[in-house]
């Protein structure tokens, strides 16, 4: 059970089984509060999970990740948490992290981390990044260095203006679209990405998908 009043972090994970039991107890050293939402997975995600001592929430078929996000940020709030964390579930993003993004919310409703760019990754994945981040710039006013980071945080009293409709990897563009429409006080915070040997990243081709959704939403919402 989540405790009342208290900063909750929320892991979407999909056949994560061999990294998630990690994952888990290397976060409870900066929180204690996790929910993972296993999200249909086939694997041992949800056994690893709870012997790791997290909050198991799972999805009976694979729904996506903003589905995902949506199930356990709704059951964080449903607890009265003030601060919601999201993060992945794949060991990329680095649970040392959480003090920074906690404290940026001390002064912000929403706080995007920024992933600093390592040479080894692809130059497709770094020009579909730019092309989604720039054009939030220019259609919404979101200043957002690194729009498809997934390790943000927010405050549980802005979760209305900002909860999705997404089911995919869109949740993270829309995310930053209702905070720029919302005129939501958010900033961006750098951090460090343990990265697998198979990068995951947008590439130009979900960049055009993405940016396509995005001048959609600007023109019948």
């Amino acid at each position: 059970m989540v405790d009342k009043a208290n900063e909750v972090i929320v892991i979407p994970a999909y056949n994560e089984g061999k990294t998630i039991f990690e994952v888990i107890v290397k976060t409870q050293k900066f929180a204690s509060n996790i929910i993972v939402v296993d999200d249909g997975s086939q694997d041992n995600t949800s056994t690893e999970a709870s012997k790791a001592g997290a909050v198991v929430l799972r999805h009976k078929v694979n729904l996506g990740k903003g589905a995902a996000l949506k199930t356990g940020c709704d059951y964080a709030v449903r607890r009265e948490a003030q601060k919601i964390i999201t993060m992945d579930a794949d060991g990329q993003h680095d649970p040392k992290e959480i003090p920074v993004f906690l404290s940026a919310l001390e002064h912000y409703d929403v706080v995007f981390g920024s992933r600093k760019t390592p040479k080894s990754m692809p130059a497709v994945f770094k020009f579909g990044n730019k092309v989604i981040t720039k054009s939030l710039q220019i259609l919404y006013g979101v200043t957002v260095e690194d729009s498809q980071c997934g390790y943000r945080s927010f405050r549980s009293t802005a979760y209305p203006s900002i909860r999705w409709e997404a089911t995919d990897y869109y949740v993270e563009t829309e995310m930053a679209i209702r905070t720029g429409k919302k005129k939501m006080k958010h900033t961006t915070v750098p951090i460090e990405t343990i990265y697998a040997d198979k990068y995951k990243g947008t590439t130009v081709l979900d960049g055009v998908t993405i940016v396509a959704k995005m001048m959609g939403w600007k023109l019948w919402r």
